[in-house]
C-alpha cells in the first residue's frame, strides 16, 4: 500500500510534491522518490527512508520543473531496499517514468511475455517496473514520434487487457505530460483536483485527497475504475474509460485502516464511515452483552481513535485516551518484518496508568491481522491494574491473505485462520473479544457513497475479485513472500554485507 502523487503546473512542483508526499507518509515509509522535468530534462532523488530523511536542500535545487510525480513505498511484493524506491524510469520511448500503489496478481507471467516477446528489461523482482516496461512497450507500439492523447488512452487500454490485479499508478512522459490510470475494479483510491493560480490551472493526481486539501487544490472527482487521466504539459486536461468493463470494487480496508480520515475515498468521508463503524460495533455488544460492565473505551491510536469515539457514545460510556503514541514511531502494521512490528510496538505506546488502574477496559483496535500488536497492548494495560480487558475489532476478523496490495501473504500468520473468536481471545490474553459483522462494516462505507455497488472485503471473505486467485496462486504467494520468508532474505543480504565489510578490512 503506497502513496503516489503527480502535479502539472505553472512554476517548479518539487515543494508542493515534498508537501504532498508528507501527507501522504502513513501510506509507506520504507521509501520515498521524487522525479521531476524541466524541458525534457529528468531530475530524480529517491532513497530508503522517510520522506523528510530522503529530500535535502541541495536535492530540492536540482529537482527542477513544472511538471513531477513522487511515491512513498510500502514494500509487499518484493524485498525492501533503494533500487526498489520509486518512481521507476526507462528511456525508451520519450523517456517515462511511474509511480505504483497496489499489486500484480500475474507478475510472472508479465515478466516472461516482457522478456520473451516485448524484448524488455528487468531490473528488479518489483511488479511495479513490470507495469512500467508493459507501459511502455503499449505506448511504443503507436508508432508515434509525438504521441497524442489517443496514443496514451490506446497504451492504456492495452495495459487493462495484459495486467491484472490492483494498481493505480502516476506516470509521467518527458515533454508531453503526466499520465494516471487505475484497474477497471479501482481497488487501490486514486483522486485528482486543480488550483487556480495567477499563471493558470495546475493539476495534481494523488492517492488520498488529503494531499490535495493541503496544497490548495480543489478535488475534481476519483478516477473512475479503467478509466486514464492525461495532462499535457501545457494543462490540457483529458480523460477516458479505457476498459470495456469495469465494476467499482474498492478495497475496503481503506476505511479500515491505510486511508486519514481526514479524506474522502470514492465519494466516501473515511472519518464518518469510521464514526458509523463504532456505532455499528457498539450495536453489537448491546445485542451480545447487554449487562456489560465497561468502565472505559480506550482507542489504539491512531486509526481506531474516530471508531472507538462513536463506539463509547453509543454504550453510554467514558471515552479516554489511555495510551500515548509517540509520534517518531512509524506504522507498526506496515512495517516490513514481524521482528520489528514486535520491537516497534512498546517503543511506540506508553499506558497512563491511572485510565486502567482497577477498571474494566474496553479496547478498540481497527483490525487485527497478526495479533502480536493487540496482544502486547493486553498485557500493557494489565500490567497498568486493568481489572477485566475487552477487545473490539471495528473491523471483522482477518483471515484470508490479501494480493492486492497489502502487506498479508501468509494465512498462517492471520491470527484469526482456523480459529474460533474464542481460541483468539485467548490467544491474545483478552477476557472476551468482540468483531465487526462484515455486514455491518459495508453498510458503514456504503451509506457514504450507495453508488458503490460492492467492496474488495477479500481479507475477511476469500472472494478474490479478479477472478484469477487460485490455492496454487496463494500458495506460491506464501513461499515467496511470507515474514519467514522476508527475515530469512535479510539476514541473507546482512551476512552478505557483513562479508563485505570483512574482505574490505583483509584488503587493507
Amino acid at each position: 500500500m503506497c502513496g503516489i502523487v503527480g502535479i502539472v503546473g505553472k512554476s517548479d512542483v518539487n515543494t508542493s510534491l515534498y508537501d504532498a508526499l508528507t501527507m501522504l507518509q502513513h501510506r509507506g515509509q520504507d521509501a520515498a522518490g521524487i522525479m521531476t522535468c524541466d524541458n525534457g530534462k529528468l531530475a530524480q532523488q529517491k532513497a530508503v527512508g522517510l520522506v523528510k530523511d530522503v529530500f535535502r536542500t541541495r536535492h530540492m535545487h536540482r529537482l527542477v520543473g513544472h511538471m513531477g510525480i513522487g511515491h512513498v513505498r510500502y514494500p509487499t511484493a518484493g524485498a525492501s531496499g533503494p533500487a526498489l524506491a520509486q518512481p521507476f524510469y526507462v528511456n525508451s520511448p520519450y523517456g517515462i517514468a511511474l509511480a505504483h500503489n497496489g499489486n500484480l496478481t500475474n507478475t510472472a507471467k508479465l515478466t516472461e511475455d516482457l522478456f520473451k516477446a516485448d524484448l524488455r528489461h528487468l531490473n528488479t523482482d518489483s511488479d511495479s517496473e513490470v507495469l512500467l516496461n508493459v507501459f511502455a512497450h503499449e505506448l511504443q507500439l503507436q508508432g508515434k514520434l509525438t504521441p497524442t492523447p489517443e496514443d496514451i488512452f490506446k497504451a492504456v487500454e492495452g495495459v487493462h487487457k495484459r495486467v491484472s490485479g490492483g494498481y493505480a499508478t502516476v506516470s509521467m512522459i518527458a515533454n508531453y505530460g503526466i499520465v494516471a490510470f487505475r484497474d477497471p475494479h479501482g481497488l487501490r483510491p486514486l483522486v485528482f483536483g486543480k488550483r487556480e493560480t495567477a499563471n493558470g490551472e495546475e493539476f495534481m493526481i494523488a492517492s488520498e485527497s488529503v494531499a490535495l486539501d493541503v496544497l490548495g487544490f480543489k478535488l475534481i472527482r476519483d478516477v473512475a475504475p479503467g478509466e486514464c487521466v492525461f495532462i499535457t504539459t501545457e494543462g490540457e486536461l483529458h480523460t477516458r474509460k479505457c476498459v470495456e468493463k469495469s465494476l467499482l470494487s474498492p478495497c475496503i480496508f481503506e476505511h479500515v485502516y491505510f486511508a486519514r480520515p481526514d479524506s474522502i475515498v470514492d465519494g466516501v468521508s473515511v472519518y464518518k464511515a469510521r464514526l458509523r463503524q463504532g456505532e455499528k460495533l457498539a450495536e453489537k455488544i448491546l445485542r451480545e452483552k447487554p449487562n456489560h460492565d465497561i468502565d472505559v473505551v480506550i482507542p489504539i491510536p491512531d486509526s481506531s481513535r474516530v471508531a472507538g469515539q462513536s463506539l463509547a457514545q453509543s454504550l453510554g460510556v467514558k471515552f479516554r485516551e489511555g495510551l500515548v503514541k509517540n509520534r517518531y514511531i512509524g506504522r507498526t502494521f506496515i512495517m516490513p518484518g514481524q521482528q520489528q512490528r514486535k520491537k516497534s510496538v512498546r517503543q511506540k505506546l506508553n499506558v497512563i496508568d491511572l485510565e486502567f488502574r482497577g477498571k474494566n477496559v474496553l479496547l478498540v483496535d481497527d483490525s487485527i491481522v497478526r495479533g502480536t500488536t493487540c496482544q502486547q497492548i493486553i498485557n500493557m494495560a494489565r500490567d497498568a491494574g486493568a481489572a477485566k480487558v475487552y477487545f473490539a475489532s471495528a473491523a471483522p476478523a482477518v483471515k484470508y491473505q490479501n494480493v492486492y496490495g497489502i502487506d498479508m501473504p501468509s494465512k498462517r500468520e492471520l491470527i484469526a485462520h482456523g480459529r474460533t473468536e474464542e481460541e483468539i481471545s485467548v490467544e491474545i490474553g483478552a477476557d472476551w473479544l468482540i468483531y465487526q459483522d462484515l455486514d455491518d462494516l459495508i453498510a458503514a462505507s456504503k451509506e457514504g457513497n450507495p453508488e458503490i455497488p460492492r467492496f474488495d472485503c477479500s481479507v475477511f471473505n476469500g472472494d478474490y475479485i479478479t477472478g484469477d486467485v487460485n490455492s496454487e496462486y496463494l500458495d506460491q504467494l506464501e513461499k515467496s513472500r511470507s515474514d519467514s520468508v522476508k527475515a530469512a532474505r535479510e539476514r541473507a543480504l546482512a551476512e552478505k554485507s557483513e562479508s563485505a565489510i570483512v574482505g574490505m578490512h583483509n584488503d587493507e
